[in-house]
């Protein structure tokens, strides 16, 4: 068996590495926190007590981390001479950073984030956004074909992230477009049911709308991607457009809307939660958000 590992077993790391056993890989995996290296042995991973331990076990090492620091913090452990695929949404400098930091190991980092959400990542429905050594990126098309939809190389490192700020700046119009034109419709009497049914087929569906609809008509917001962890996204995204001038009217009317589904208690939610934002804004009136 072909051997794999995982650090950050979190909504995106624990369907990644889950879909990785079941395409056949031994699956080695990290995480701080113990309930989500015991998720990982059930699902039939093997679980790592540090993170040099695990990339002296595998050859390619994921990384699906909450922040530059947690990604620091890896770099300090890492030990061995894998191949890895830093799969997060990070600020590019940080990346780097990290890639000089394992270079003098011996280690070679790719920069590859995932558009999807962790409903996706689990029905291996990811898209990688692939950039840096292309030797390595060979070596890794296994693996990434173990756990996801597709692949895409797109040359010198960083690239990888410059393609997710424009993915996430579509998925953040996107996903307050639907929730904006469920509202509308349930306002003028329509139920949200039909308004799924009807617009998921037609000229005005985007994959966000597809994607997180089922949230919406439900009123529900189990947590595929944390409105606070957006947050973290929406900053990167909005600093980076600034930096190069451009302007960006669209994503920045949908900040005070991700910002009020915090104020109002959705940070551990979906951000697919700014349907109920956007609903108390309209004096919609249904049953409960959970």
């Amino acid at each position: 068996m072909k051997a794999v590992g995982v650090v950050g077993l979190g909504i995106m790391g624990s369907a990644v590495s889950a879909n990785l056993v079941r395409a056949g890989f031994r699956t080695f995996g990290f995480d701080p926190v113990p309930a989500q290296r015991q998720a990982l042995k059930r699902a039939g991973g093997v679980a790592c007590k540090s993170v040099a331990e695990l990339s002296h076990q595998a050859p390619i090492v994921i990384t699906s981390l909450p922040s530059a620091k947690a990604l620091q913090d890896v770099c300090a452990q890492a030990a061995g001479k894998a191949i890895f695929i830093e799969t997060s949404t990070l600020p590019i400098d940080d990346k780097l950073q990290a890639r000089v930091a394992l270079k003098r190991k011996g280690i070679t980092l790719l920069d590859c984030p995932l558009s999807g959400t962790g409903a996706q990542a689990r029905n291996k429905d990811l898209s990688i956004y692939a950039s840096g050594d292309k030797a390595a990126y060979r070596k890794c098309i296994p693996v990434f074909e173990g756990f996801g939809r597709s692949h895409y190389y797109l040359g010198d490192f960083g690239n990888g992230s410059r393609m997710k700020y424009v993915a996430n700046l579509l998925v953040a119009i996107h996903n307050v477009a639907a929730a904006e034109a469920f509202v509308l419709g349930m306002k003028a009497g329509l139920s949200a049911e039909m308004i799924y049914k009807v617009i998921a087929d037609g000229a005005g569906s985007s994959r966000m709308f597809q994607v997180r609809g089922p949230q919406m008509v439900a009123g529900k917001y189990p947590a595929q991607i944390k409105v606070g962890v957006w947050q973290k996204d929406m900053k990167i995204i909005g600093e980076f457009a600034t930096r190069l001038g451009v302007a960006a009217p669209l994503f920045s009317a949908t900040a005070p809307i991700y910002n009020a589904a915090m104020a109002q208690g959705f940070g551990e939610h979906d951000t697919a939660a700014v349907c109920a934002v956007l609903e108390k804004l309209s004096n919609v009136k249904r049953g409960s958000h959970g």
